[in-house]
């Protein structure tokens, strides 16, 4: 049978787009598909609530894929290896010690967004969020475009989705957090109101905080990873992800207690 390049273009259109109608009214809608936020999606996934993630570039896995300085392999202490070992990621003891494990950089971010895909996880890449929606003082959803059209200045309007839950996951420019202190114009819940900012690295606090800063920032919009340190105010940690898959993990759970009390 020949190939009919029509039949293609129309597989890809109509499969797309029944992707996106799925997607427009969600029970979690996640920015950013940096470690964090690919396993938060799928735990709330696993859980049988209807997530998505959107993120800008064209690729995923956020800061994992390059590792330390594009020598890519990542670090994690043993209170993340748990959830490596939960993916089926190998990790190896770094010098026979038992404090630090390595992994594959690639392999990781990968197998994370794998496994987040198969349980039910919709990826949207190419697409950048420009606002949020609100309805009386609570985020219920996200305005989004194609990121080519954010990147050229085109004035073309963007599209709506609803979710009963938003999670900020875009690392250190706390993207939608940015929006909301800017344009809302109320106060996020962090000790000044505002967005605290990130502080320089201390990876051994930073660990500790960028889970104990998982948390509510606004009704309706969890933090996750750097941007839970940065819009709370603390350290950045650089190569090592311990904290970051903890704190997809803390999100997740989080929500899904809320979900289950609105229900």
């Amino acid at each position: 049978m020949p190939l009919d390049e029509l039949m293609v273009s129309q597989a890809i259109i109509e499969r797309f787009t029944e992707k996106l109608k799925s997607a427009l009214r969600l029970d979690v809608a996640i920015v950013g598909a940096g470690p964090s936020g690919m396993v938060a999606s799928y735990y709330l996934a696993q859980a049988g609530y209807n997530t998505a993630i959107f993120e800008r570039k064209l690729s995923i896995g956020g800061g994992m894929w390059g590792g330390g300085m594009m020598f890519n392999q990542i670090v994690v202490q043993k209170e993340g290896k748990r959830i490596l070992d939960e993916f089926g990621i190998k990790a190896v003891p770094y010098n026979d010690n038992e404090e630090y494990f390595t992994a594959d950089a690639v392999e990781a971010t990968t197998v994370i967004c794998a496994k987040a895909c198969q349980a039910g996880v919709k990826v949207f890449n190419c697409i950048s969020v420009e606002d949020v929606v609100v309805r009386e003082g609570r985020v219920c959803g996200l305005v989004i475009n194609w990121s080519p059209v954010e990147m050229t200045g085109l004035h073309v309007d963007p599209l709506v989705v609803r979710a009963q839950y938003v999670i900020d996951a875009t690392g250190h420019t706390t993207e939608v957090m940015k929006i909301i202190e800017r344009k809302m114009g109320e106060r996020l819940l962090t000790p000044s109101g505002k967005i605290e900012g990130e502080k320089s690295l201390w990876a051994e606090i930073a660990e500790t905080t960028t889970v104990e800063n998982t948390k509510e920032a606004y009704p309706g919009i969890f933090v996750t990873g750097m941007a839970a340190n940065a819009t709370f105010g603390s350290y950045r940690m650089g190569p090592i992800f311990g904290g970051m898959l903890l704190s997809g993990e803390k999100v997740a759970q989080l929500i899904k207690q809320r979900l289950v009390e609105r229900t």
